[in-house]
């Protein structure tokens, strides 16, 4: 995928009924399904049975088997209810006769109330000032670890721009924090509201579990350590303009029983608040 029309071919389902919609998977580097893919997918199928023009609000999910992606998802909705504000589905995920996921989304009516946010770190790096991920490729590939090399090299419909970067070859623990600007490739002109909610969705599954593996980074890093998001949490606030770049500020306040927690706010430029999210995922050394 090299834009964000291949992201969004990925994203957009195909019905099958009203509540059934089908998908097909795209790796990212993994040998499994990304995350932020069926996230993303089961939020394109429950915002499709929003009929009164509510808009999501917050989500909540376990994955609870990787994803072959080979195979295509099924994903079921079902039609909790439908209040005076509040519309709640929940989704669930199928590949052949088994479960891999499970979602519950929230969906509010427009309404005006008090409004206050927490305010972006002072003096961060802007992203004219930084190397992308496909710079990094192409400045340093030759000398990178072969699992770096590897992940760096795939085309990804979103450009990523750490605020620092780390020398993998140089082991030492780091503290528990991470920032990275991203910005979508291609025309975003025309993106509804509940579409950016949903490629927001894809895009916040990567990098969260950066700040968790930074403390152990001196012995643990992505070759020698197995990792996978056991649950996933988002809530949205406010709209936002994807033709300017983004910044997702992380921290992990804890690591413990081979899981690592970490949460996140995405800004924009101007330190507006747009999304929040929480994750726990699988750290696991490897023998």
């Amino acid at each position: 995928m090299t834009s964000v029309n291949d992201l969004l071919d990925l994203l957009v389902l195909e019905k099958i009924n009203d509540t059934e919609f089908n998908g097909m998977s795209k790796s990212v580097g993994s040998p499994n399904v990304f995350g932020g893919q069926v996230l993303a997918q089961a939020i394109n199928a429950a915002s499709r049975t929003i009929t009164n023009g509510r808009i999501l609000h917050s989500m909540h999910s376990y994955f609870l088997e990787a994803g072959n992606l080979k195979l295509p998802i099924t994903y079921n909705v079902s039609i909790v209810r439908d209040g005076g504000s509040f519309s709640v589905r929940r989704v669930t995920a199928h590949q052949n006769e088994t479960t891999i996921f499970i979602l519950s989304a929230s969906f509010h009516k427009k309404e005006s109330g008090y409004n206050h946010q927490m305010k972006m770190k002072d003096e961060m790096k802007q992203p004219e000032e930084l190397l992308s991920w496909t710079d990094m490729y192409n400045q340093f590939g030759d000398f990178l670890p072969k699992h770096v090399k590897s992940f760096l090299e795939i085309e990804r419909p979103v450009e990523f721009k750490p605020t620092e970067i780390v020398n993998p070859l140089d082991r030492k623990d780091l503290p528990p924090f991470s920032d990275v600007w991203f910005k979508l490739k291609g025309d975003v002109s025309t993106l509804d509201l509940a579409t950016k909610q949903q490629i927001l969705t894809y895009i916040s599954d990567y990098n969260i579990l950066v700040s968790a593996l930074n403390p152990h980074a001196s012995k643990a890093h992505w070759g020698n350590t197995q990792t996978a998001s056991l649950d996933h949490s988002m809530w949205y606030f406010r709209d936002f303009d994807f033709n300017d770049w983004l910044l997702f500020s992380m921290e992990s306040p804890n690591a413990s029983n081979a899981r690592g927690f970490a949460r996140g706010n995405i800004y924009t430029r101007d330190g507006e608040l747009v999304a929040s999210v929480a994750q726990e995922g699988l750290m696991r050394p490897k023998d």
